[in-house]
């Protein structure tokens, strides 16, 4: 007598687990293409009488698809959440290969207040972390407006985008990284890099793999830098490199 009735208590168990994953898998569908929808939206602004920006109210702040071929930069969508967002419609609407992301707020008349965007401020805030680590030989010889501040500003900047951080000189850390110093005569940065303790000062793997590594690092430091568009030489057989603040102010080879 009992077993048709457990069988029967099975099977609308197993019903209403189907019943109560279809719901899910159903929402989860509906969410996701609501949100595909608000993307297509928001990217399609062909054959619309009046550009989806002229249609926003002015303030609000975000990513903005512009057009800056002419002598008026002109919003042409937005704004949108996210930079990608703002990528992807403009690969999805016909809209002029001039059109660029920018980010900012819509002004009453129509054109664009250029913000500093989050990934902008976040990345301000990390060179910011990194230029703390100098040693203290540049805290007698930065200003505001010194070329050899810029110099040292735009250098570490690239060396961070690249992926090489600066040696935190202020904690002594035993782990390695760029080091910047000031160059004697006033002409630039002298750039070097340091390897962990243990390579350096312990020298686990033995003397000559320290020099290669040395080497090694020291020229590809050099390379980068020269592949981003400054100035380098190498001083001597040091394996260090200088970077001038002008062209002017090299050294005669």
């Amino acid at each position: 007598m009992l077993e048709p009735i457990v069988t029967v208590l099975a099977f609308l168990a197993s019903l209403g687990l189907v019943v109560a994953l279809g719901r899910s898998s159903t929402a989860r569908y509906e969410a996701e293409r609501a949100r595909a929808q608000r993307v297509r939206e928001e990217a399609d602004v062909a054959g619309a009488a009046d550009h989806p920006a002229g249609e926003r109210a002015p303030g609000r702040e975000g990513w903005w698809l512009v057009d800056e071929s002419g002598e008026q930069p002109g919003l042409l969508a937005g704004p949108f959440a996210e930079r990608i967002d703002a990528d992807w419609a403009a690969l999805s609407a016909r809209l002029p290969e001039t059109a660029r992301p920018a980010y900012g707020v819509r002004l009453v008349d129509g054109s664009l207040g250029r913000r500093q965007s989050p990934q902008e401020r976040a990345w301000l805030v990390e060179l910011g972390r990194q230029l703390d680590r100098l040693s203290a030989d540049w805290d007698d010889l930065l200003t505001d407006t010194d070329e050899l501040t810029t110099l040292l500003v735009e250098v570490s900047a690239a060396l961070v985008e690249a992926g090489l951080g600066l040696y935190d000189c202020a904690e002594g850390s035993t782990a390695g990284g760029v080091c910047l110093i000031p160059e004697p005569g006033g002409r630039g940065i002298l750039v070097t890099w340091r390897q962990h303790d243990r390579m350096s000062v312990d020298r686990v793997h033995g003397a000559p793999l320290e020099s290669a590594v040395q080497r090694t690092m020291n020229a590809a430091i050099a390379d980068v830098l020269t592949q981003m568009g400054f100035p380098v030489m190498p001083v001597g057989t040091t394996g260090c490199h200088l970077v001038v603040a002008t062209q002017e102010s090299a050294p005669a080879s």
